[in-house]
C-alpha cells in the first residue's frame, strides 16, 4: 500500500511499531538490570565497581591493558601513585 507521496505506508507502520515494541522491551530489561544492582548492593556489592567490571569485560585484553596504562600514567602525573622512576631512585 502506497501513500500519495509514494511512501510505502504500511512497511512504514511495520517499522515504526517494531521499533516501539523494541523500545517498551528495552525499558522493562533495564528496569531489570537497575533491580540487579539493587540486589547486589544490598549484598554488600558495589555497583559503581560492577558497571567498571562489566565494561571491562567487553574489551579486548589490548584495550584494557592500554586503559590500565593509561590510567597509571595520569594518576602517576597526578601525584596519585609514585613514578616508576621515584621508586628506583628509592631503591
Amino acid at each position: 500500500m502506497t501513500n500519495h507521496l509514494g511512501i510505502a505506508a504500511q512497511q512504514l507502520r511495520m517499522f515504526i511499531e517494531k521499533v516501539e515494541r523494541l523500545e517498551e522491551e528495552k525499558s522493562r530489561i533495564m528496569e531489570d538490570i537497575k533491580d540487579v544492582f539493587a540486589e547486589a548492593k544490598g549484598s554488600g556489592f558495589d555497583p559503581k565497581v560492577m558497571k567498571q567490571i562489566i565494561k571491562l569485560r567487553k574489551m579486548k585484553d589490548n584495550e584494557v591493558a592500554e586503559q590500565e596504562e593509561l590510567l597509571d600514567l595520569y594518576k602517576q602525573a597526578l601525584g596519585m601513585i609514585p613514578s616508576t622512576h621515584a621508586l628506583d631512585e628509592v631503591a
